[in-house]
């Protein structure tokens, strides 16, 4: 009988992947020198995590801000802007700003090595729109539009990002941050 994966040495691993990840990047990753950089062996990584395609997909899962948790109670405009604010500082300055470049990677590899990248980048937006959309329909938006408006807040928050990494002008992108959220609960025209 095979044994039981140990769950706190999956998740201290898997913890220990992410930030493997945040420093190395992911177009060259490769099972066997990240497991000797982790101190463990590629068997363990295929152990807990299946193939690589199965390690990269539980990494950005465990990486990114948990938009379901942060978007659940919203039931007016004000809350929505308070759940986009709180989003927009654990992207861009709380715990997950380091596992955006990562993510930003994937999103980068998908459109050149689509074959390998394309299913991991497409999760990577469906699960940020998907609690974002239904926030907004509770609201009263039309499905299309609050996934129009979703789409506004995940692509230019994420787009934000990628500026503040380039340029580091911090107070120019929170200020555009601040009108891409805006413009998410804004009355059509």
């Amino acid at each position: 009988m095979p044994r039981m994966p140990d769950l706190d040495k999956r998740a201290a691993l898997l913890r220990s992947v992410v930030a493997y990840l945040e420093d190395n990047g992911v177009s060259d990753l490769s099972l066997a020198p990240m497991a000797e950089a982790l101190g463990t062996s590629k068997r363990m990584l295929l152990y807990y995590f299946g193939d690589r395609g199965g390690l990269l997909a539980q990494a950005l899962d465990a990486a990114r801000p948990d938009a379901g948790g942060i978007f659940a109670d919203v039931t007016t405009d004000a809350e929505f802007v308070d759940a986009a604010r709180t989003l927009w500082r654990a992207i861009s300055r709380g715990e997950q700003r380091r596992s955006v470049t990562v993510m930003l990677q994937v999103l980068s590899l998908a459109s050149t090595d689509p074959d390998t990248y394309q299913q991991y980048a497409r999760m990577t937006v469906e699960v940020m729109l998907d609690p974002i959309t239904a926030a907004l329909t509770s609201l009263g938006h039309p499905r299309s539009d609050a996934r129009a408006r979703a789409t506004l807040v995940v692509s230019g928050l994420r787009g934000l990002c990628q500026d503040v990494l380039v340029t580091g002008q911090r107070a120019r992108i929170d200020a555009a941050a601040e009108l891409v959220i805006a413009a998410a609960v804004a009355a059509p025209r």
